[in-house]
């Protein structure tokens, strides 16, 4: 293995002590700082030079003692382990370049040493000079020539190793980049920018993804020299950091991250040399962001002059690569069940016993899943011990901190009994259920997912007028689920602004799929309402969200909910996606009379004027009047009491009949029958 090879293979346990790599960094740096006391005695008088020169062969001594004489042969073993070795093997630095390094480093190694360059430079400054460097490296036309060459794209000034001051080219300071120094001595400082990107360690459950080819090949380029950048995009980045993670370790390589801009070429470069000096493969977050016009170009990536790998996460389509540097994209799916099985039941053990029904209700990305472990694991050391139904709620929490405007997550508790339905569209409903509960047989044991392509998500259309039962029965599948429901409010959800409404929709099922929410979208014709001919730019937009909208309910793995007053309204090429079409039409007497019974509980007290069954038959309305009545009747005759009693209903049902603009039938002929609940 040669040392430019071993440059990125290095494990991450392996590394010199930082105390020895600092004493080796120190007597190279006494080798630099002889040949400048023999430079300095040779061109100064004897008497402006004795200080300086009595000082930098002092230090030099003491260095090269406390480092070892062996620190100071040119021709010793490179050690890949050492941060120096390290930046020489990244960028292929000759000799004379390192010495440059060196030399520009040797300020930040004593304040004396910053003295005496400052005694030298004809401003003053606390650094050597590019002459002083020049007149280092070889005789004076020599010895220009090759440091004008360190300023070219591929020497330490160009690489951004070294950076210079202002003035006279040869009167500039010639200063390493800021906190390198640190670096080489093993210690693990950071400059004020980039700002560093913590990435925490892999999380379980990826064994699957990293058995597929292209993630194999991805591996593979992390350990080669070759300069390849590597993408990995999703729409959360700590998904596609855990994935960089995951590479990493199993190509067993470290990382460092940072955050850069595209246009960001400094601090892309002391970034690189960061990463350099500690063994690491960089990772550019931020670098694939998408612009904030979502018409505009995503902003071009230009990583050329960057020797060895680079990983960059974004999110999907917000990176435009340039140049000929290979770009390697790598996937981040599919999972499958086994890998979502694998993930909770290492990331908690305690409840291995149920993972493959968390796994069922909760297929998170394994990132996902080791940070609800996390805060499980939290709450298990202040004394609470994780339940499964903990779980759920761990994932809400983490879901409902970054909920989308417009967007409301609740645990409804509507049970089958609650629902007043006819007997196809009720079985309907337990058939998608039923349809989540046997995904696994069906899609993967019998293999109807590969064979016929079937995606794992379930699509329910409702429709009928308004008031029959549409919300609720949204309410009831998550209860028979035992999931949440996730109310989408339509008119905060759609945007005048081009590209915002499929913005805000995304995140809505990206909620959706992280907590297996069953996601509700009321009055869905607004969104899918059948396209048109494009006439104006509002008509080419309308079809693209609506276009964007067909796509994501393609992906979509869970159970989501359309209502519609209207079935005409609704795009055909949604028709044909949808599994379910439930028809909510008007309850009849029989239904109306068990509405009636159900909204008015047992513990209310009627008058023996009441007969629910007269006014089941008198009064065809839907179900959400019925309840609004039952409710506002119970306000009635609460200020005295109760009972509740037939003036209270009728009047209640007037004021339902006159908020919907329709005529009131009229008092039903008073009988002398009562009917309880």
């Amino acid at each position: 293995m040669t040392i430019l090879e071993s440059a990125y293979s290095v494990a991450p346990g392996t590394e010199l002590s930082q105390e020895r790599a600092s004493l080796r960094l120190s007597a190279r740096a006494a080798r630099v700082a002889l040949r400048v006391a023999d430079l300095v005695e040779a061109h100064c008088t004897a008497e402006s030079a004795g200080p300086a020169v009595a000082f930098l062969r002092s230090w030099a001594e003491h260095a090269r003692q406390a480092g070892g004489t062996e620190a100071l042969d040119p021709a010793e073993p490179a050690d890949p382990a050492d941060p120096l070795e390290r930046i020489r093997a990244r960028y292929r630095l000759s000799p004379l370049a390192t010495d440059l390094l060196l030399l520009a480093g040797l300020p930040e190694e004593h304040e004396g040493l910053a003295a005496t360059f400052r005694a030298l430079h004809p401003r003053d400054e606390p650094r050597p000079t590019l002459g002083l460097a020049a007149l280092l490296v070889g005789p004076d036309g020599e010895g220009r020539l090759l440091v004008r060459r360190q300023c070219a794209p591929c020497g330490v000034i160009g690489e951004g190793l070294v950076r210079l001051g202002e003035g006279p080219l040869f009167e500039r300071s010639f200063t390493l980049a800021p906190e390198l120094w640190q670096a080489l001595h093993g210690v693990d400082t950071w400059p004020a920018e980039p700002a560093r990107v913590a990435v925490d360690a892999p999380p379980p459950g990826l064994d699957g993804w990293l058995e597929l080819p292209a993630v194999r090949r991805a591996v593979t380029a992390l350990t080669s020299p070759v300069a390849r950048t590597v993408v990995l995009t999703d729409e959360d980045e700590n998904v596609a950091l855990s994935r960089c993670a995951a590479l990493a370790d199993a190509a067993d390589v470290r990382l460092v991250a940072a955050r850069v801009a595209p246009d960001a070429t400094a601090a892309a470069r002391l970034f690189a040399a960061h990463a350099a000096a500690r063994g690491a493969v960089p990772v550019f977050c931020g670098a694939a962001t998408a612009p904030n016009d979502a018409a505009a170009a995503p902003p071009s990536l230009d990583l050329g002059w960057l020797p060895g790998p680079a990983l960059v996460p974004g999110r999907p389509g917000a990176l435009r690569p340039t140049g000929l540097r290979p770009v390697l994209t790598v996937p981040l799916g599919p999972l499958t069940l086994a890998d979502h099985r694998r993930a909770w039941s290492r990331s908690l053990p305690r409840l291995r016993p149920v993972a493959a029904a968390l796994a069922a209700r909760h297929p998170l990305d394994p990132s996902l899943t080791a940070m609800v472990a996390a805060d499980l694991h939290s709450g298990h050391r202040l004394g609470a011990r994780p339940e499964p139904a903990d779980v759920s709620a761990a994932v809400r929490h983490r879901a409902g901190i970054s909920l989308p405007p417009g967007v409301r997550l609740s645990s409804p508790a509507v049970t089958w009994d609650q629902l007043v339905l006819p007997p196809e569209p009720a079985q309907q409903l337990r058939d998608a259920v039923s349809r989540l509960e046997q995904r696994q047989l069906v899609l993967e044991e019998w293999g109807f997912g590969e064979q016929v392509r079937a995606g794992r998500g379930v699509r329910l259309l409702f429709t009928g007028p308004p008031g029959t039962g549409k919300s609720l029965a949204a309410a009831a599948l998550a209860g028979a689920a035992r999931t949440d429901l996730l109310v989408v409010d339509m008119a905060r959800l759609v945007s005048k602004w081009i590209g915002e409404t499929e913005k805000n929709l995304a995140g809505a099922f990206d909620v959706a799929e992280r907590t297996q929410a069953v996601l509700l979208l009321d009055e869905a014709d607004v969104l899918f309402g059948t396209r048109t001919q494009i006439k104006d730019a509002n008509d080419r937009y309308a079809n693209l969200e609506t276009a964007y909208l067909l796509q994501r309910m393609d992906g979509f793995d869970g159970l989501v909910v359309l209502t519609s007053n209207l079935r005409q309204n609704i795009d055909a090429a949604f028709l044909r996606r949808v599994d379910f079409l439930v028809e909510f039409g008007m309850p009849d007497a029989a239904h109306r009379a068990r509405l009636w019974r159900l909204h008015l509980p047992e513990r209310a007290r009627l008058a023996a004027d009441v007969d629910l069954a007269v006014l089941a038959r008198m009064y065809p309305v839907p179900g959400a009047w019925i309840r609004n009545a039952a409710l506002g009747a119970a306000y009635l005759a609460a200020p005295d009491g109760g009972p509740i009693a037939r003036g209270h209903l009728l009047c209640a049902l007037r004021r339902e009949y006159a908020k919907a603009m329709r005529p009131y039938p009229g008092d039903p002929p008073s009988g002398h029958g009562e009917e309880r609940p």
